[in-house]
């Protein structure tokens, strides 16, 4: 009643393949913007902002990035981790080296250094895939962490090992450093994820994304359709690389300040793994979804005994978000194998036709 297609009708080719083609959704859209770069803004306190949305933001945007070379493209990946460390350490190496440049190009620029890594180690996925790429990219991370430590011209020399972000300004405004305030950080982390974000859908609904989706369903057939495996394969690791190396330079310009290699570990790695699994292959909104259910549910379960004054030890609560989450890790994966995307795709077709059974 309240949503469906009926009285829309589609008059040109391009709103029939439209990505949102009835109008409610993209109203949803349009609130959902607002609210974003207005209310919450406004309204949202330092914790909010500094704590839980821009972490959310840019963990969706490397779950994006690994989620377009393993759902997209059907590519294993256990590196992204070090992927996003190649962009975090070369936005660090061009900002200290050219300063006068504003410090969000060389933020967009590091991930052209993270994707032309990425395609040096996609190379093998012409020749292997599934549990042995998985393996090839787990030594792409090992090798690259391993570089990020003895490879002290990389953090100048720092004797703790560590990169530390410099103060810059955008405007007169302080972007990054310790007077960089939470509201001008969370927008420019908000700015680069909306566009990016819909630059991959883009991508994805066009030719390159249905060049992708066929070799993920069956390489050999694409292969016998005239596709190119290879330059198929590297593109997706390129701009899969790609994004991930600037979620690694937003993390530590925009998020943490600071960074060791630790950062950049195979528990990330296995992070991003989990948000695109739980929240959907080959799904844009399935990132934003697995990214909220693995970084901001246990922030809410930690929250909640110290709003309802229980007195409960920090490391219980703790414990309690380990066990809370992964029983609901299991149960979605159980209720639903194809991730939250597919559950929301469920609820929306039983809106379309409600109240009505079919």
């Amino acid at each position: 009643m309240f949503y469906r297609e009926t009285g829309q009708f589609k008059q040109s080719y391009a709103a029939d393949q439209a990505v949102f083609p009835i109008l409610q959704d993209r109203l949803g859209l349009a609130a959902i913007l607002v609210v974003a770069f207005v209310i919450v803004p406004l309204f949202g306190n330092e914790f909010l902002l500094a704590s839980v949305m821009v972490p959310f933001l840019i963990l969706s945007l490397g779950a994006i990035g690994l989620n377009i070379l393993v759902g997209y493209t059907g590519l294993l990946s256990l590196g992204s981790a070090a992927f996003m460390g190649v962009g975090a350490y070369a936005a660090y190496k061009l900002s200290t080296i050219f300063p006068g440049v504003n410090i969000l190009v060389w933020i967009l620029c590091s991930g052209f250094f993270a994707a032309g890594i990425g395609v040096l180690f996609g190379l093998p996925s012409l020749r292997i895939k599934g549990f042995y790429l998985a393996v090839a990219t787990l030594a792409a991370q090992f090798f690259l962490q391993w570089c990020f430590v003895r490879i002290s011209w990389l953090y100048n020399d720092n004797p703790s090992g560590a990169i530390e972000v410099p103060a810059r300004t955008l405007f007169g405004l302080a972007i990054t450093g310790p007077s960089a305030t939470p509201v001008t950080r969370y927008l420019v982390v908000l700015v680069i994820v909306v566009v990016m974000t819909l630059l991959a859908s883009n991508i994805v609904h066009g030719r390159i994304g249905r060049t992708w989706m066929a070799v993920r369903d069956m390489d050999i057939a694409a292969q016998l359709m005239g596709i190119r495996l290879l330059p198929a394969k590297l593109l997706a690791f390129a701009v899969s690389s790609f994004y991930c190396g600037v979620s690694g330079a937003l993390m530590v310009f925009l998020w943490l300040g600071a960074a060791e290699p630790s950062a950049f570990d195979i528990k990330l790695s296995f992070l991003l793994l989990f948000m695109v699994i739980i929240g959907g292959l080959g799904s844009m909104i399935g990132s934003f979804f697995g990214a909220a259910l693995i970084h901001i549910l246990p922030i809410v379960i930690r929250g909640l005994p110290e709003a309802l004054g229980l007195p409960i030890a920090a490391a219980t609560v703790e414990h309690l978000t380990y066990l809370i989450v992964g029983a609901l890790i299991i149960f979605f994966l159980i209720v639903e194998p194809h991730g939250l995307a597919r559950l929301w795709q469920i609820a929306k077709q039983k809106l379309r036709v409600w109240p009505f059974p079919y």
